[in-house]
């Protein structure tokens, strides 16, 4: 299925944003960054590399435009979410071990883990204040406020989050009510997290803010299922990552949750078998991949995406909001059922 065209309505004027707010900061560090977001090669030459798909700050555009007003408002919340998003990226490839990320070495295998480290939490603290700006623009100190304890309450959450996709690696009492908790923090809560500010910024209707919250929560988790796909059978030229990286890494995505939780016994040793070998090779993630088919691993799962978006759609028909929103909210919801990238 092709990008939504909602994915490019605000794009051009997100990393117009983006770039207005690194445009002052001039040390190297900041280099890693714009590198990161695809604006430079490592040698700080101009270049136009592919970059993410900018749906947390799209969603939170979306949003405040849904309650009513103009986009614009929300732009200092949409930078500083995309911002929080790529501060976890750069420190996830690190903690993960990712050499590429869209097709590029990412900023640790280039620059090393301590100034990955220093990039991804400058990030972090760039994006406080790039929020800040909202409040230069008159929102109301109340939900500035409110704004800033969400923020923060997201990224812990998401730190959260990832603290368990690392220790799960080394777990096999998991299952899948651990995962989706798990998943809660890592992915949903900032896509959730960014659906809530758009709606607070563009309405004053408390009820409104909390069930796009809601609806951004299950975006999320269909979000990072259907990634989850992606990072065993998806193709590597399109995903940008190594294909079944995942398997390599022993990581306890929900595919594999899945298996050890409800596949077969054969399934489960064999899956587990391989797993505990400390080091996963070609021929044993191919018998891992095997192993997965045999238990109809990937029809189960993808079916938890489709519910989970199912949900999604039952909330964009509960909000109330012009028609040509809900259409624009349905579309990102098709295109995380079935997305290749």
């Amino acid at each position: 299925m092709q990008t939504p065209h909602i994915l490019n309505t605000y794009r051009s004027a997100i990393d117009g944003a983006l770039r207005s707010m690194l445009e002052p900061y001039t040390l190297p560090l900041y280099d890693m960054m714009r590198y990161h977001l695809g604006w430079i090669d490592e040698k700080g030459n101009e270049a136009a590399e592919p970059t993410g798909k900018a749906l947390r700050p799209t969603l939170c555009l979306m949003a405040c435009e849904a309650g009513g007003r103009g986009y614009e408002r929300a732009m200092p919340a949409a930078v500083a979410i995309e911002l929080i998003h790529n501060f976890s990226l750069i420190h996830d490839d690190l903690q993960d071990g990712d050499e590429e990320r869209r097709h590029r070495p990412t900023v640790w295998k280039i620059w090393g883990g301590p100034q990955a480290i220093n990039a991804g939490s400058a990030m972090r603290v760039l994006a406080n204040l790039a929020l800040s700006g909202a409040r230069r623009e008159g929102l109301p100190a109340d939900k500035y406020e409110r704004l800033l304890g969400i923020f923060d309450r997201a990224t812990l959450r998401l730190i959260e989050g990832q603290y368990l996709d690392i220790k799960y690696e080394d777990c096999f009492d998991i299952g899948v009510t651990d995962y989706l908790a798990m998943i809660r923090g890592k992915t949903a809560a900032l896509i959730s997290c960014s659906m809530e500010a758009g709606a607070i910024i563009g309405t004053d209707d408390t009820e409104t803010a909390e069930r796009f919250r809601e609806l951004g929560e299950n975006l999320g988790i269909a979000f990072q299922i259907r990634d989850d796909i992606l990072g065993i059978w998806g193709d590597s030229r399109t995903t940008g990552k190594p294909g079944g990286g995942d398997i390599r890494r022993r990581k306890k995505t929900l595919p594999i949750v899945f298996a050890l939780s409800n596949g077969p016994v054969r399934v489960k040793r064999a899956i587990a078998g391989i797993f505990q070998k400390g080091a996963v090779g070609d021929l044993d993630a191919e018998d891992v991949l095997e192993a997965l088919g045999e238990a109809g691993v990937y029809a189960h799962v993808q079916e938890m995406v489709e519910d989970y978006c199912e949900q999604s759609r039952r909330l964009i028909h509960a909000i109330q909001m012009e028609r040509r929103f809900k259409d624009n909210f349905e579309q990102i919801v098709e295109f995380l059922t079935v997305r290749s990238h």
